[in-house]
């Protein structure tokens, strides 16, 4: 490089052009099917026959703009105005014509190189506010040369104006030693203008094309706009090596599978250098398919400009047996271009670390220090990057000389530790929150990792609202998300998928993030928009945000009523729908603290248009009455009416599926038994002596249909009040003399014991943190085994509720543990990623096993003549493992987390997925058949007594009857909500009709009876409350827990 050092671009592309004359060094598609190209010979020959036309053409040069789109021949005008010599300076067409005018006046431009097909949009955009006048035609490059003056000017004497201009803006410096000049937004709105030396540029090249070996054989994509200086990386990496650039339309670089088959498919391209953010627009499919595939073409991904994704988020993208080598680059565009190059290493991508990507060392001829907050360098902790050397250096807007070794604030602050820069944020996403320190950055790599997110940014509006735009995953083809904003302000107008999804993202950062870290809205957003560099586009999310926002306040306003504040306040506090608000209740009291009760604050003076000063102080020290009555008086209008129901939405929750099955054996006649009755038509029967079970679809089930044709009903029989929330499913536990015991938990923390037959509390016992997740029966019929918030698995005794055991594991317990009848391990998944076999009799872990990514959900599920057991993780992996050894035997990823819990026949492993699919595998692993329903599959599977067929829900409202073998439709039957728990099938032993039946719930809070045959409803029955856990039937009882707080049993009795 030291050698090198007083070359331009030009006189470096030149000395490569002499050795690769007949090489191609120039490739535009246009995706028409007639790519066009240029040898490195021809691009000297017409860049140098340019170059002379301009010198003749212009008699001042010092900075000559670029007007044009992507084009072949758009390394000729470049190389023509560099070898002048002049810089270029690229205006983007889109840009409106007074930010275009802004930079040509800035830069002191007097000259415009358009491209011709252009002209008139120039003229257009531009004629008002310049004069403009052609000064030379060239059809063979297709460009027109034209003259710039601003309209006051145009009556001065040109040459004298000239002449002004050109010394104001350092002309004479600039044609000998600056390559380009850029501009970058300002925050006044004013154009900031970087003007950059060869000298600043040229370390840059010759150290990537030397770190990356680019040799002849490499085509390199020109990702960047012009007005982006990675553009410049891009063009003479290639160009000064030897190797090919690939130019493509913009429009191009907008539609992902035309792309992908014009990069990978067409041009082989093996260097490629973006924003993480137009990167991921490929979506997880095409990266993991084709971008990132085992055969992928692609040897180096240079990803930069933004925050670099977690090597969690980089695996996830990448096909296991892919090659590519990904860098985290860095750099600031007035220090142009690049400072410092991480590459992530194969054990790193692996690891599946969350913890952020290292910036790297520093390239050549390049500074770099972090300083604290006094301006102090230093060697450990958090401080402000600055960037510099000697040569590294460029001019900002109206500098005029050039200082050797100036350090340049870049704004971003990093974490200093043991010699390497950890990104925390940019300086202005840095914010003090209630008086705690806050990046915006790093909450938006938190909401990253959530399940079901597959792009996000986060921003502050209006000083205090946090606010997380969100683009969920979805499949290739499936419908675009709408605009869903979750905050409190819009609550009752919200309603579907979307919406869901926002509130089940909400209560996840509510779990790992520090009050004052929580997005108070979540706008769920079809893409996420980009600027013209490629990265997020944040003016424009707000602006969706305010213009959907106004539009559901006024109709709010102008409909104010007592639901309405109810509604504000559960919000706002984070309570259930369904929990009554006493009038007497005070906001701090009820769990509300300082910042809760500002945003409370900010959202009624938006809903209800009041400009109240007593606001706030009545919020803190009234009742919800006094703020009823306060907020009446001030708008000087009586309450409103209730004239109607209030809609019923979905709130805060983690959708579980909860799924068990344990190992088929043969029994005696002469051992006592009992029987585990589950979710999803598991009838479990097991010895209290010996280490067997047997395993019931159905209890009795006569297939046929014998009998008179009667109709069912169903009658409340008995309630209990858990006192929360109830999401979890029930578990029956039939012991000898046919004592039945309910058991299950609540968001209270409180597990209960309960009689089947009369509903009598047995005991109740209160854990550490919530539950939603359902309880098991050990194999030896005396411990209930149940999950916890606090990632403890508590193995409490029967038939007093007594902990004989607590195994922590590293995270919240959420799915239902699967017991081994051969061992008697329970074996349970964790949000921690792992999935453990736990012995309770010797209170040990005899084993725990990794499972490649995210938490384990859904609900583990034993195939016991195999000994396999398959666990479904929320990072889209099924696995496979041996139940004994905890050998992974398989594995199969989706791009999309699997909530749904897997259940398995003889022949096939079914499971739904959050894209939408239900999805049957063989037992070894190959996908045999998928069926696409309209909405994720949050819904478990449930298989019909004759095993020919699997019964499943879906958020699309539909409950699904599939043949096993093919998937193929057979029914289905609509319900009036979202289907999110698990049917149960039960038969003649429930109700002497000679029917089988199912037994499902929807969200709107209905329990529906359907014939197994044909779909058609028998019965149904609904409560004052939303559904989320799973029905359970036993001897003509129907169990079911609701969000009203409450656990029911129903009879089903026939007339």
């Amino acid at each position: 490089v030291e050698s090198m050092e007083c070359q331009t671009l030009n006189d470096m592309f030149d000395k490569t052009s002499s050795c690769f004359s007949e090489q191609t060094a120039v490739i535009f598609d246009d995706g028409t099917g007639r790519p066009e190209s240029l040898s490195y010979g021809h691009l000297r020959a017409l860049s140098a026959e340019l170059c002379n036309i301009l010198r003749e053409s212009l008699p001042n040069k010092g900075v000559i703009g670029l007007y044009c789109h992507e084009h072949l021949l758009l390394p000729v005008w470049i190389l023509g105005i560099m070898q002048t010599p002049a810089a270029y300076a690229p205006l983007d067409p889109a840009d409106p014509g007074l930010l275009s005018s802004r930079v040509m006046e800035r830069c002191g431009l007097i000259y415009c190189m358009v491209q011709t097909q252009l002209l008139e949009i120039f003229q257009k955009s531009l004629g008002e506010m310049l004069s403009l006048a052609v000064c030379v035609a060239l059809p063979k490059f297709n460009i027109t040369v034209v003259k710039v003056k601003s309209l006051h000017e145009a009556e001065a004497d040109e040459q004298t104006e000239g002449m002004k201009r050109q010394t104001e803006y350092g002309a004479t410096e600039l044609k000998d030693t600056f390559a380009y000049v850029l501009h970058t937004s300002g925050t006044t709105g004013i154009p900031k203008i970087v003007k950059v030396p060869h000298k600043c540029i040229h370390p840059n090249i010759c150290d990537l094309s030397l770190m990356f070996q680019i040799e002849k054989g490499d085509v390199v994509f020109l990702a960047s706009p012009l007005t982006f200086d990675p553009s410049v990386v891009e063009m003479f990496m290639a160009l000064t090596s030897g190797a090919k650039l690939l130019i493509v339309p913009a429009l191009l670089k907008r539609m992902p599978k035309r792309l992908t088959q014009l990069l990978f498919k067409s041009h082989k391209t093996t260097i490629f250098q973006a924003t993480p953010s137009l990167f991921s627009r490929f979506g997880p499919s095409i990266l993991k398919e084709d971008v990132l595939s085992a055969s992928s073409s692609l040897r180096i991904l240079l990803l930069g400009g933004e925050s670099c994704p977690t090597p969690k988020q980089l695996a996830d993208w990448k096909h296991k047996d892919n090659k590519t080598d990904i860098y985290n680059i860095y750099g600031i565009t007035e220090v142009s271009c690049w400072a410092c190059c991480y590459r992530i290493t194969e054990r790193e991508l692996q690891s599946r670390q969350t913890s952020p990507v290292p910036l790297g060392v520093q390239l050549s001829g390049t500074k770099v220090e972090v300083r604290d907050e006094h301006g102090v360098v230093i060697k450990e902790g958090d401080g402000q990057v600055f960037i510099g050397g000697e040569h590294r250096v460029c001019l900002l807007d109206d500098e005029d000389t050039l200082v050797s070794g100036t350090m340049r604030a870049t704004g971003d602050w990093v974490k200093l530790k043991n010699g390497q820069m950890h990104f925390l944020g940019r300086r202005d996403r840095m914010i003090k929150r209630h008086g705690q320190r806050l990046s915006l950055d790093e909450v938006q790599q938190l909401i990253l990792m959530v399940p079901l997110v597959e792009a996000c940014a986060v921003d502050i509006y209006e000083n205090h609202r946090l606010i997380a735009f969100i683009v969920m995953s979805k499949s290739e083809g499936s419908k675009v998300s709408p605009i869903v904003v979750c905050d409190a302000t819009v609550k009752e107008e919200q309603e579907g998928g979307a919406g869901d999804m926002g509130r089940i993202i909400l209560e996840e950062l509510s779990q790992s993030l520090a009050h004052f870290s929580v997005p108070d809205t979540v706008v769920i957003v079809p893409e996420i928009p980009l600027t013209a560099h490629g990265k997020v586009d944040m003016k424009a999310l707000i602006k969706t945000y305010q213009t959907h926002r106004s539009g559901l306040l006024g109709s709010s306003q102008r409909d104010f009523t007592k639901q309405t504040l109810e509604s504000l306040w559960q919000n706002s506090l984070g309570l259930p729908k369904d929990v009554p608000i006493n009038e007497d209740s005070n906001f701090l009291l009820s769990g509300g603290d300082s910042l809760k009760a500002l945003v409370f604050h900010e959202d009624l003076l938006a809903i209800t248009g009041l400009t109240s000063l007593n606001l706030l102080e009545i919020i803190l020290d009234g009742t919800f009455k006094d703020l009823l009555h306060h907020i009446s008086e001030v708008k000087l209008v009586s309450p409103l009416e209730n004239n109607g129901h209030v809609k019923r939405e979905a709130t805060k929750r983690h959708l579980e599926n909860l799924y068990e099955v344990m190992a088929k054996r043969e029994r005696t006649s002469s051992e006592k038994i009992f029987k585990v009755i589950k979710r999803g038509s598991q009838i479990i029967v097991m010895s209290n002596t010996k280490s067997t079970a047997h395993l019931q679809t159905t209890e009795d089930v006569t297939l046929n249909n014998m009998g008179e044709f009667k109709t069912v009903s169903l009658k409340m029989h008995w309630l209990s009040d858990t006192g929360r929330c109830v999401d979890a499913s029930p578990v029956i536990l039939v012991q000898q003399m046919d004592t039945s015991t309910v058991f299950i938990g609540s968001h209270s923390h409180r597990i209960q014991a309960l009689d089947l037959d009369s509903g009598n509390l047995v005991w109740e016992r209160v854990l550490g943190d919530r539950i939603e997740a359902s309880a098991t029966v050990s194999s030896c019929g005396t411990l209930v085994i149940v999950g916890c918030y606090d990632g403890g698995v508590y193995f409490l005794n029967v038939s007093s509720g007594e902990t004989e055991w607590v195994f922590k594991t590293g995270d919240t317990v959420k799915c239902c543990p699967a017991v081994d009848a051969e061992t008697g391990l329970a074996l349970v998944g964790s949000h921690d990623g792992h999935v453990y076999a736990l012995d309770p009799k010797n209170h040990l872990c005899a084993w725990k096993h990794p499972c490649g990514g995210g938490a384990v959900f859904s609900s583990p599920f034993i195939h016991p003549s195999l000994r396999h057991l398959f666990v479904a993780t929320l990072g889209g992996r099924l696995l496979c493992l041996n139940i004994d050894t905890a050998e992974e035997l398989w594995s199969y990823s989706k791009d999309v987390p699997f909530f749904s819990s897997p259940v398995s026949s003889d022949t096939h492993v079914i499971i739904g997925s959050a894209d939408g699919y239900i999805c049957g595998f063989s037992l070894n692993g190959q996908l045999l058949w998928q069926f696409l329903t309209q909405a994720p599959v949050f819904s478990s599977p449930c298989l019909t007594p004759d095993l020919h067929q699997v019964l499943c829900g879906s958020h699309d409202g539909y409950m699904y009857c599939l043949n096993i073998s093919d998937g193929a439709l057979v029914w289905r039957f609509e319900t009036s909500g979202r289907v999110y728990s698990s049917p149960f099938v039960f038969g003649a032993s429930a109700l002497r009709s000679g029917e089988t039946l199912v037994g499902l719930a929807s969200t709107d809070g209905t329990v529906w009876i359907l014939d197994v045959k044909t779909g058609l409803k028998r019965a149904s029955h609904t409560f004052p409350g939303e559904l989320f856990s799973s029905p359970v039937v036993h001897k003509g009882s129907l169990v079911i827990g609701c969000r009203n707080d409450y656990v029911y049993c129903l009879k089903l009795e026939v007339t």
